[in-house]
């Protein structure tokens, strides 16, 4: 009978080229990505490719250290820019080598994984106060945008 297979070697095997393309020897590092920088941090940030260097030293003992290229939220390039040292000192802690030297920041959209946020509920009463509140205004784009302004401000999150 066949051995059963973990799903982790079954992706290794057909991702893992993409991921060499790319400069990555595994796919750990997203696996690990959360680990490494804290949960908060890895909502809005995912590494993009790892870049070695062309040439490599003839009298260097050891490999040379990379480049990550880390695609961020544009609100949190400022707070991983600061954290940089610590998150290369955290991804060579968690390889065990001094594979990464710098960080190269891209600001991009990073998809939410994980759980979906709340949804949030409304008050049909204050959905109709915020319609009376913009009923006055002209412009019909400018009324249509106060009036999805009034009713994010009116919601309210289910309780836990």
């Amino acid at each position: 009978m066949a051995r059963v297979k973990p799903l982790a070697e079954l992706i290794e095997s057909c991702i893992g080229p993409a991921f060499a393309a790319q400069g990555f020897a595994s796919t750990d590092i997203l696996a690990a990505w959360p680990e490494i920088v804290g949960e908060r941090l890895a909502r809005y940030c995912r590494p993009s490719k790892l870049e070695w260097p062309k040439r490599r030293r003839k009298d260097a003992d050891t490999p040379e250290s990379g480049t990550l290229v880390v695609r961020v939220e544009g609100v949190f390039a400022i707070e991983l820019q600061h954290l940089a040292p610590v998150v290369i000192q955290r991804i060579n802690a968690h390889y065990g080598w001094a594979c990464v030297s710098r960080i190269v920041l891209q600001q991009d959209r990073v998809g939410r994984g994980g759980r979906p946020a709340p949804r949030t509920g409304i008050d049909p009463s204050r959905a109709v106060e915020v319609k009376r509140a913009v009923a006055a205004i002209d412009d019909d784009g400018l009324r249509a945008a106060l009036d999805r302004l009034g009713i994010a401000a009116v919601a309210t999150r289910p309780e836990r």
